[in-house]
């Protein structure tokens, strides 16, 4: 097995379109996984080897593979670049030590790139970037280095500068070495040629060779020295200083290519190494000891006890459910039992795998700082904590966004009922951005997701791939409760269950937030005045009633509840007679409060040719949208605006007959507001 040192977890991210997985496809090529090149717009790649990925030319799941370049084995996830399956991103972030960031030469950083590279930060993940697409028409390497800098926030350092643009596009210059890099394009770009720099070059090349000394001689009193006195700086001490400026996320290297045109892929992989870190590297892990309720770091060592996380759940029709995680201390072994911390549940490990996208390559035993796919798991899903029943440490779980957009799906015949029942368990288990509930009143399944496409891509899974014959309703937005005054209201419980009366009494006071605060549940009460378990009950039947609604039964947000007195006979008392009254007490204190409906508002960042931008504009503001910024690109138009989600139903096709199908949108939730009426 491959040393901890010579192990990278990357992840591969961007905006949809800017190339990740065309460049994920190269990698796999030149390293030798591939024989053959697989292209994305020939449904080809085997990155997107789910037949939706393939059918839609877009990356839906994190697929995970692994490649060795020079002796390194590379673990990489090439993460989806759609704004409807940010969640597969988080859960990649969450595992990985370092990422790629790939970024079209043409759009610069676009909409998602930002969202991506937040979520980088969140994780504190160190990041190379790549600009691509340098041979489409209208790309500019400097204005993309340029907006990393200023959109982002980031500090870029170019290692390399194109040669040529579009059409003219033949290779990179190489800013440590001073050469140029040309690619042989009978052999794919596998041969590669090292010459000097055309003398029309010369100038450029030194005057982006002095940004990137003067970018980290800042980090380095060695190379200062040897700069201030005209000597020449060795080329392993930039490497090297580059490692350290990277690792500690003070400065992001940057390269250029064109995935596409087979044009700069080798000196990314080389990168990889140099640049991104070990498992070794990255500092140890906080996770909490349950037991005794403390935080522990957790460090990358083989020898310790085992603990993984579950960052991914796929359902397999033979093997049943994959589950892909990430070892961060200790081993896992073929054959071997584990604990399940979260679930409480031993679980078997029947099957090692390594991916190679989705073509498993069995493996007996998977060390820390390592990703690996177990078959055999039988409660276990995303966010998961696996480990040793004597050691029981939690990884920190995955929050993710609630669903937005709902639609109602129903079987055609009575056999299907139970197989679509059991299908939605398996995908909410895959997918936990993906909800599946019963509404109690007219008793039809009703699925959530966090947009269009995405509940689009759920519903042709279960009707193809799974075999469900379902008819599927209108996407319908999924609304939110809440009040806009205060209110109080005092309940009694009294009833006598199984020859034993049942007696509580409880005044609850309700108290609007402000939008985003979420609920909450306070006691005036002290456990003097009411046991700890009564009390506990009244929190219970508060907390399970912020589910069921005031008026039309959706969630109830931005409330905090206050239990002001209670009546309390310690003969007749129970929790049941307390959760019951509590439950009672908040609804009804709800109703008198001037309930409103909220109902989700939507960021939206559109990309449009010039030609078309006073016709998008126009529509947006017809349905109701608020413009708030319009930024202006070499070839295209960006526009921000915000609209509310009900509005935006059909609005790919909208665009697409606005700008003659030039037009795109990425859309995600920013905020409930109260529905205008």
């Amino acid at each position: 097995m491959a040393s901890i040192q010579r192990t990278r977890n990357i992840g591969i991210m961007a905006h949809i379109d800017a190339g990740k997985t065309t460049t994920t496809e190269r990698i796999l090529f030149y390293s030798g996984e591939n024989h053959r090149i697989g292209e994305v717009d020939n449904g080809e790649a085997t990155m997107d080897w789910m037949e939706q990925e393939q059918d839609r030319g877009i990356t839906i799941t994190s697929a995970a593979t692994t490649c060795y370049w020079k002796d390194t084995k590379i673990n990489i996830i090439d993460t989806p670049g759609h704004v409807d399956f940010t969640a597969e991103v988080e859960r990649a972030l969450r595992i990985l030590d370092s990422a790629v960031a790939v970024f079209c030469a043409v759009g610069g950083v676009e909409p998602q790139s930002e969202t991506v590279w937040r979520q980088a930060d969140k994780y504190h993940i160190p990041r190379i970037a790549f600009i691509n697409k340098m041979d489409r028409l209208g790309a500019d390497f400097f204005s993309a280095v340029h907006e990393i800098r200023d959109k982002l926030g980031a500090n870029p350092i170019p290692l390399f500068i194109p040669h040529g643009a579009e059409s003219a596009f033949s290779g990179i210059i190489d800013l440590i070495g001073m050469r140029k890099i040309s690619f042989e394009p009978t052999s794919y770009g596998s041969q590669m040629s090292f010459e000097e720099i055309p003398q029309e070059m010369q100038g450029l090349a030194e005057t982006w060779r002095e940004h990137l000394i003067d970018a980290i001689s800042i980090h380095s009193d060695q190379i200062m020295e040897l700069y201030l006195e005209g000597d020449d700086i060795p080329e392993e001490l930039i490497i090297t200083t580059l490692r350290k400026i990277t690792i500690e996320r003070k400065g992001i290297p940057v390269f250029v290519g064109s995935s596409l045109k087979n044009i700069g892929v080798q000196p990314l992989l080389d990168g990889i190494l140099q640049y991104l870190p070990s498992p070794d590297d990255v500092p140890p892990i906080t996770a909490h000891h349950e037991k005794h309720d403390t935080d522990v770091q957790i460090h990358n060592d083989p020898d310790a006890q085992p603990l993984a996380l579950v960052f991914k759940v796929q359902h397999d029709r033979e093997a049943g459910p994959l589950c892909f995680f990430r070892v961060y201390s200790g081993k896992i072994k073929k054959g071997s039992t584990i604990y399940n911390i979260t679930k409480k549940k031993r679980e078997r490990v029947n099957r090692l795998f390594r991916m190679h996208a989705n073509k498993p390559e069995p493996i007996e035993v998977v060390e820390a700082g390592d990703i690996a796919v177990a078959v055999g798991f039988k409660f276990s899903q995303t966010g998961d904590t696996i480990g040793s029943e004597g050691h029981q440490v939690l990884l920190e779980n995955v929050d993710f966004p609630e669903p937005v957009i709902s639609v109602a799906i129903e079987p055609r015949t009575v056999s299907d009922q139970e197989k679509l029942k059991k299908v939605l368990d398996m995908l909410m288990k895959e997918d936990p951005t993906f909800t599946s509930k019963e509404n109690t009143d007219t008793g039809q399944l009703i699925i959530s997701g966090m947009g269009e496409l995405h509940i689009d891509v759920l519903v042709t899974r279960i009707i193809k791939e799974f075999k469900v014959d379902a008819r599927i309703g209108k996407p319908q937005v999924t609304y939110r409760e809440s009040i806009s005054a205060e209110a109080a209201c005092t309940e009694s419980f009294d009833k006598i269950i199984a020859g034993k009366e049942n007696q509580a009494e409880v005044t609850i006071k309700v108290i609007p937030q402000r939008i985003g605060a979420g609920n909450s549940f306070e006691s005036l009460v002290s456990k003097k005045d009411l046991p700890k378990e009564l009390l506990e009950a009244v929190e219970r039947g508060v907390t399970n009633a912020f589910k069921s609604g005031i008026r039309y039964g959706y969630p109830i947000t931005d409330i905090k509840a206050v239990l002001t007195k209670v009546g309390y006979n310690e003969l007749t008392a129970s929790e049941l007679a307390f959760e019951a009254a509590a439950s009672l007490c908040f609804d009804s204190a709800c109703r008198d409060a001037e309930p409103i409906l909220l109902e989700p508002i939507m960021k939206i960042d559109v990309m449009c040719p010039k030609d078309n931008v006073g016709e998008v504009i126009s529509h947006i503001s017809s349905i109701g949208g608020i413009i708030e910024t319009l930024e202006s690109k070499i070839s295209i138009e960006h526009i921000t605006a915000r609209a509310s989600l009900v509005n935006m139903f059909g609005y790919s096709t909208k665009l697409r007959s606005l700008t003659q199908g030039r037009g795109t949108f990425a859309m995600e939730f920013h905020h409930f507001a109260p529905k205008s009426s």
